[in-house]
């Protein structure tokens, strides 16, 4: 039943080998080229935004002050960019900027090159997609990533593609695996050290998850980890592949050859820490669904693993749903922060966890709910840092009579998530986060499944609620150190865009019913907002330009909850699709 429903609401079939060569051309830049060195002082730029994130560690602030709580009423349309009538869907990109050009994705795997003044088009690439690809949750693309003259992303066939920023001619493209078997990539990629880092998507057919650097220049593969205990690692040196130690220990944690297909997918794209050299990134759940055919914790997913970016490493991981049986994933960002001379990192989790580690170690260091209502967990345990399970799992179809249909539980947060893929921002003024949450809950059930390539794998039935009559999203501007939710902004559809926060003492995020709204970061009042027609599902940026400060972000209505939303897409259908890029400018008065 399951799997139908599935397969309804995504597109089927296939038709290429996987392979992971590499075709390179050439095109000279008459632009400067973006250095790693600007990409590692993104966060603290003000004229330009050069990887997602605003800044590898994740923050998603902005010093800028031009722009504040005094002002921002002022704030105006500058230009908006049409991304076409036909292929509409969601827009969940992030916009770049550097040289007087914005760099935007939108959906079906397009790029937009855009004059950042005036908002022409400069120019446009559209990546053929085969008929079968296989995306789980909308045909999405979350951003680009800049170094040299090249602007580099991923697409729905497992592709990523490295262009000129001039010309928008392809200057090398690589296969990161087989869409038949469900591969795609959907994340922005990451720039470090002259590498450039990119995940997998596809958990949802039985994929194996894993982190890939490739020289960012030419394409060609530095190292590979696998996110599933039992795999092996990779290195390339002087053009020769050697083995990189295996993931974990083979059946260590996972029964069988359920490993062989395990999911753990990487979907979400990583961040980078300067001062502890590591890359984190974050993985998602197990496969399939249907945790009773894979007894034990089912290492790495759900986790975030932090990667050594010199060999490809896993210096240490995290796991925050052990045995995940209600798709909880693991994949939102680490971000980066310190705390009275403490290196450390926040993860808003699906699962309705807010955590706060060590980022030198991986040791938990604080853990508290940022939802009302978390029904797998009472806690976690702040010394094992495992979660105090309360017992609520959906049961075992084998012991149901006739074996098709396990007992249905309700359980919250849904599978969508306490917060999702949206990120969240940190301001070290005032020293929160600012976290997109969503209250909902699921009923929950499993199913009899087995794996077969390129179908969706698993094992699970679901109907998702709303748990209030009054609102489903709520920003939340959350304490790290004492748990403490310090405001709240509550809205009536789920919120499921990016947050950023600036040096003028603002938080931006959009909602779906269409507004980009501005709040107070240390009270929550709402001081501005705009109309853009379409939900806003994609992320903010600010940058500087001929003296005057900007924002901008994608609008266009879609992703993961008007295909899987059950109670709640019904609640939600009335509104509209949309793609288009709206940029902001205090009016000139």
């Amino acid at each position: 039943m399951m799997m139908a429903l599935f397969q309804r609401k995504v597109l089927v079939n296939a038709m290429v080998a996987a392979s992971l060569s590499v075709t390179v051309s050439f095109a000279g830049s008459a632009g400067a080229g973006v250095t790693q060195a600007e990409i590692d002082g993104d966060a603290t730029s003000t004229d330009d935004v050069v990887s997602w994130g605003m800044g590898q560690q994740g923050q998603r602030y902005s010093p800028l002050t031009k722009i504040n709580k005094e002002n921002v009423k002022k704030l105006v349309p500058a230009w908006s960019f049409s991304f076409g009538g036909e292929k509409q869907r969601g827009q969940e990109a992030q916009p770049v900027i550097k040289n007087g050009k914005m760099f935007v994705t939108a959906s079906y795997s397009r790029l937009y090159a855009i004059d950042s003044r005036t908002g022409e088009e400069l120019w446009q690439y559209d990546h053929r997609l085969p008929d079968g690809i296989l995306p789980c949750c909308d045909v999405i693309n979350r951003g680009a990533a800049l170094y040299d003259d090249l602007v580099i992303f991923g697409t729905l066939d497992a592709r990523i593609i490295a262009l000129n920023q001039d010309t928008g001619k392809v200057v090398w493209r690589a296969k990161i695996d087989d869409y038949k078997a469900g591969y795609s990539f959907t994340a922005a990629p990451l720039i470090v050290k002259d590498m450039v880092i990119t995940g997998v998507s596809g958990g949802e057919f039985g994929v194996i998850g894993r982190v890939e650097a490739r020289d960012a220049k030419t394409g060609k593969l530095r190292w590979i980890r696998p996110s599933i205990e039992g795999h092996m690692g990779y290195i390339w040196k002087d053009g020769k592949k050697t083995e990189n130690g295996i993931s974990g220990t083979t059946n260590a944690t996972w029964p069988g050859d359920m490993w062989k297909t395990g999911g753990a997918a990487t979907w979400q794209g990583g961040t980078y820490d300067h001062e502890t050299d590591l890359i984190f990134y974050g993985t998602g759940n197990p496969a399939p669904w249907n945790a009773h055919l894979r007894p034990g914790d089912n290492l790495f997913s759900t986790s975030s693993l932090a990667i050594d970016p010199d060999t490809g490493k896993i210096a240490w991981h995290y796991q925050y749903t052990p045995n995940d049986g209600w798709d909880y994933d693991g994949v939102n960002e680490l971000v980066s922060f310190n705390s009275d001379g403490r290196q450390l990192a926040g993860h808003a989790d699906r699962n309705g966890f807010f955590y706060v580690l060590d980022r030198t170690s991986g040791k938990l260091e604080n853990a508290f709910p940022f939802v009302n209502r978390v029904d797998w967990a009472k806690g976690i345990d702040l010394k094992t840092g495992r979660p105090i399970e309360t017992g609520v799992r959906p049961g075992d179809p084998a012991k149901s009579e006739g074996g098709k249909k396990g007992e249905s539980v309700f359980v919250a947060p849904s599978f969508l998530g306490a917060k999702n893929w949206m990120p969240m921002a940190y301001s070290p003024d005032t020293k929160l986060f600012y976290v997109p949450a969503n209250e909902w809950g699921m009923d929950l059930w499993n199913e009899p499944v087995t794996y077969k390539k390129g179908a969706a794998y698993m094992g699970a039935g679901f109907t998702i609620k709303p748990l209030n009559d009054d609102y489903i999203g709520a920003l939340r501007a959350v304490d790290p150190t004492s748990g403490k939710i310090v405001w709240e902004y509550k809205n009536n559809a789920p919120l499921w865009g990016g947050v950023m926060t600036t040096g003028g003492g603002l938080v931006f995020t959009g909602t779906p019913e269409g507004y980009l709204k501005a709040f107070d970061d240390k009270t929550g009042e709402e001081l501005w907002k705009f109309q853009t027609g379409s939900g806003v599902v994609g992320c903010p940026v600010t940058w500087e330009q001929d003296g005057e400060q900007y924002i901008a972000v994608p609008s266009g209505w879609g992703g993961a909850v008007p295909l899987w939303g059950g109670d709640v897409a019904k609640t939600v259908k009335y509104l509209n699709q949309g793609g288009s890029l709206w940029v902001f400018k205090l009016a000139d008065l």
